[in-house]
Formats: C-alpha cells, structure tokens, sequence
C-alpha cells in the first residue's frame, strides 16, 4: 500500500464498514446488557461460543506453555485474554470484543494494511501472550471469532462503538518519572501484582493454572512488541482499570500516578520479539511511544519509550497532514 493509499485510509475512512453513506449509530457498551450463552440453544454454536469464552478467561488452561498435550501450547505465557480485555472481555474502555464484528475489517497501522477479526487474534497470541500463530482453521481460532460475535450481537456494522478500546487520557508534556512510579506500584499496585512484579499464582508452576492476579514483567508476560508495551497505551489502560477495581468513570490513580506508573513496569525486561523494524512499515503512522528502531521524527529513543510525547504527537501530526494534502492533490489530478 502506497503513503498516499494508507493516508486516504487511515485519514479519511478507517474501519471499511465505516464507508457507508449512512451515518452510523452509536452504541454505547456502559449499562449496556451482556449477552448469556446459558440463555443459547443447546447445541453446536453454543459450544463453539462457551469454548470461546473459556479460553479467553482460561487461556493458560486450555492453550497455554503448562498444557500436556504439547501441540496445544500456542501461548507462551500463563496469562489469559482476560488479563487484559476484562471481565471476559465485555468491560468497557478495557478493550473488549464486544462490537468487534462492527469494526473489522479494519486499517491497522502496525501492518500497514486491513486486517481481520483472525489476523487480530493472532497478533494478540504473538505479542500479549508471547506465543504463536493460531491456525486460521482451527477449533480454537473459529472459537475466539464466534465468542467475539456472540458478544456483538445487536450491534450494527459500522457503528461507532462507545466503550471500544481504551479511554483517551491526557499524556502528562514530561518524560516519565519511572522513579516515582515505584512509589505508586508499591503503595497501589505491589498488594496484587507482588513487590517483584511477579504476579500470583494459584497453583505451582507447570500445572497449568495461570494466575490470581499476573505478572507484570518479566519472562511469564506480554513481549516487546505487544500493544500493552508502549507508554501511552499502558497509562491510559492503568488509569482507567486499575488498582482492582477501578473503571473508567470511577478511576483511582491521578494522570501522573498512572503515567510514571506505567512506566516503571515498562523499565522492567520482559520477552523480546523478534523483527519488531518490520512493525509500521508505513513509518509516518508508527505510534510516537512504538520504543524500538527505526524512528523518523528526529527525537531519541528514550524520547520514545518515557516521554515527553506531545512534541512528537505534534510533529506527527504534521507529517500526517502534509502526506493527506499531497493524496488529496493526486485525486484531483487523476480526475
């Protein structure tokens, strides 16, 4: 896909159901009814959907590094899906999959191109979960898509979906302080997670029971390519859902305490993925807290991994503009 072909998708239209000349509901997920697979038809959908379910909220269980049978270790870690995207992925500004049928296919950045519901998922397994590919035929791939339809349902293609992703936050115009963020984690955060970042588990390791509550760094949690790894993404997922529970209209931390926060569990090591430079290959629309190599904006790395982020933002912007009036001019041209 061209510069000028990626800007007039990631500019103008986004998600491809997002092109009707109808202007699209708005749903919003707050209050919002949960879908009960208890209330489906006995059958094979509704196995399909409860399976689903059960590898999102036991994904170390079922598919993960500790399962017996070896050819089912397609996780790395002993996380679950629903470490992150809560509450079985139906909570509200934590990611969750309800509406995604109404989203996708969808431009995403990090490839350059428009990705599936499956390709998403994947991605997911080999960043957040540190592990590998799902067959796109498999049970547990056809799973996933069916659990994340089963909790869409009732939402229109192409609506815009209040309640998706993360809530927007402010970035604090300051590097971030990872010394500081110490003092918050060992006041809010060390109770649950462990004053080594280690989580706790509810087993032993090797059985395959995952965690009360996970770790946040080190070998058994996401990699340095997952989402959760960038400063930005990290604070506003903090400060909108953590410590236990907290929510986005009842949140707990101020902005500064979730921004220095976050950033001292992205000081910590963690696993390493391997050829993140073929990340963003688009460059201009790689996100300005994306920490590894290569950078075009001109600022350091540690610029890029603790902040200030708004100059960059700025700057991005920019670029972002200068690229969308040259696609405009071509479009003019070519008619």
């Amino acid at each position: 896909m061209s510069w000028t072909a990626a800007a007039a998708v990631l500019l103008g239209a986004g998600p491809l159901s997002s092109m009707a000349q109808e202007p699209a509901a708005t749903v919003k997920l707050a209050g919002r009814a949960v879908p009960e697979i208890e209330k489906m038809p006995a059958g094979p959908q509704r196995d399909l959907v409860q399976y689903g379910h059960d590898l999102t909220v036991r994904t170390f269980a079922l598919i993960g590094p500790e399962v017996k049978n070896v050819r089912m270790r397609y996780a790395g870690n002993n996380l679950a899906c629903a470490s992150c995207h809560q509450q079985a992925a139906n909570k509200p500004f934590a990611m969750p999959w309800s509406g995604v049928t109404a989203t996708f296919p969808q431009y995403r950045a990090r490839e350059d191109d428009v990705s599936t519901v499956e390709e998403r998922v994947n991605g997911c397994m080999e960043r957040s979960m540190n592990g590998k590919a799902l067959p796109f035929d498999s049970r547990e791939m056809k799973a996933f898509v069916a659990y994340a339809a089963f909790l869409s349902q009732g939402i229109p293609v192409g609506a815009n979906v209040d309640g998706a992703g993360m809530m927007a936050s402010k970035m604090p115009n300051r590097r971030a302080s990872p010394e500081a963020g110490a003092q918050v984690y060992a006041a809010k955060c060390a109770v649950c997670h462990g004053p080594d970042g280690q989580g706790q588990r509810v087993g032993q390791p090797g059985d395959a029971q995952g965690y009360t509550f996970p770790p946040l760094w080190g070998k058994d949690t996401f990699n340095n390519g997952a989402g959760m790894n960038r400063l930005i993404m990290a604070t506003r997922f903090v400060k909108h859902n953590m410590p236990l529970g907290a929510s986005f209209d009842a949140t707990q931390l101020s902005d500064d305490e979730a921004y220095d926060v976050a950033a001292f569990m992205l000081s910590k090591p963690r696993p390493v993925k391997a050829h993140l430079e073929r990340d963003f290959p688009a460059r201009w629309n790689k996100p300005v807290d994306s920490a590894f190599p290569p950078y075009m904006l001109g600022a350091p790395a540690d610029q890029h991994r603790f902040g200030p982020f708004p100059p960059l933002v700025e700057k991005q912007k920019q670029i972002a503009d200068e690229i969308k009036a040259k696609a405009a001019a071509e479009r003019a041209r070519a008619r």
